[in-house]
């Protein structure tokens, strides 16, 4: 026989349907609970669980679940009246049993405040109705109205006026960007993953970090400053009188990097120069890239390469590899994309990722580095 417990554990089950229900504006049925349990042969333990259930009901309680018998003959048990439907009959009985009255009545009140504000939610408060009751609805709705009004602030979270803490945007990206999603879906930029660049807002930005390496072109805009951090945005739009780009992944091969006319050279660090993916002045310069003889060496190569495809590798070759290789491991990578390499690069590039080897940047004598930039 069903127990208390279970009947309470399976209408919980159910709050999220009925609260789906109260969005499509449906009058209360009532929930049947399925008690799919046979009576306990013994006699004892049988009169010992219908009188727990009957003790848990609307008829000992006052309210909750209602049980609906029938007469029938057993073996056992001779006549009985054996519970063979139970449900709750009204809205009250429900949400009083399960203790969901106050969460109840919240959602009530949210949604009805949600769609007056955006009716365009009424899909997303049916999917998750349980997101509805866990937030704070009148915070979050003079976040979305601001940015119904203004979809591309160019503020810092901070500048924003609207009057919530900065913390409760912080604490609260999850779902303000599912809501955004929807109300602002012509406004935000798609490709970006950061909260702040998806929804043109300023950020903690980025810092590119690279040297002048003509002392003439440093002295003319710089007053002869060379080691220069700016961030991404500005970069973007810095648009430098060079010939010549070098991306290097190693910062001290950047910092040590020899004069260069017409020339500048930038720290890659690792698969960071993925921000350099929107400077355009880049695409019509010359690229060199030199990263560390290993397999990710090469993936971040390519990865450069998907956004300008004029670059070219140096001492990223066999030959310099077998000159200055330690022994050295490199981690494993499981990727299976064909990679923007020429076919000397993907055979070293296969080369390294079979035997996991890897000769760092910084273990090529100075002297060979000298000899061997473009």
């Amino acid at each position: 026989m069903i127990t208390p417990i279970e009947i309470k554990k399976k209408a919980a089950n159910k709050y999220k349907a009925y609260l789906q229900s109260i969005v499509e504006g449906e009058s209360f049925n009532p929930i049947v609970i399925v008690g799919d349990k046979k009576p306990n042969e013994d006699t004892v333990k049988f009169e010992e669980e219908l009188r727990e259930l009957i003790s848990c009901s609307k008829e000992k309680k006052g309210y909750g679940y209602t049980i609906e018998y029938q007469t029938v003959k057993t073996k056992r048990h001779g006549i009985q009246d054996i519970p063979t439907y139970i449900s709750f009959q009204t809205e009250y009985d429900y949400l009083k049993y399960i203790n969901e009255e106050k969460d109840t009545a919240k959602f009530k009140k949210d949604i009805s405040s949600i769609l007056s504000s955006f009716p365009e939610l009424k899909d997303w408060i049916y999917k998750y109705p349980i997101k509805v009751i866990e937030n704070d609805w009148e915070s979050l709705l003079k976040v979305c109205k601001y940015f119904k009004a203004i979809p591309q602030p160019h503020l810092y979270i901070r500048e924003l006026p609207i009057q919530v803490h900065t913390k409760f945007i912080e604490n609260n990206k999850g779902i303000i960007r599912e809501l955004l999603e929807i109300i602002i879906a012509e406004h935000i930029n798609v490709d970006e993953k950061q909260f702040e660049s998806r929804f043109n807002l300023k950020c903690d930005e980025t810092l590119v970090r690279f040297r002048i390496l003509d002392k003439a072109i440093s002295q003319q805009l710089f007053g002869g400053i060379d080691d220069i951090s700016i961030p991404i945005s500005e970069f973007q739009y810095l648009s430098l009188p060079i010939q010549t780009a070098y991306v290097v992944e190693n910062k001290i091969n950047m910092l040590t990097f020899p004069v260069k006319r017409n020339s500048i050279v930038i720290w890659g660090h690792g698969f960071g120069v993925d921000i350099m993916k929107n400077v355009e002045w880049l695409k019509t310069k010359k690229i060199y890239y030199w990263g560390d003889l290993d397999a990710y060496g090469f993936q971040i190569l390519s990865e450069i390469r998907t956004h300008f495809e004029q670059v070219e590798s140096f001492m990223m070759d066999r030959h310099t590899f077998d000159l200055f290789y330690e022994g050295d491991k490199g981690a494993e990578t499981n990727v299976e994309k064909d990679l923007h390499l020429t076919e000397e690069e993907k055979m070293m590039f296969k080369f390294l990722k079979a035997n996991y080897l890897r000769l760092e940047q910084e273990k090529i004598p100075f002297e060979y580095v000298l000899k061997n930039i473009p």
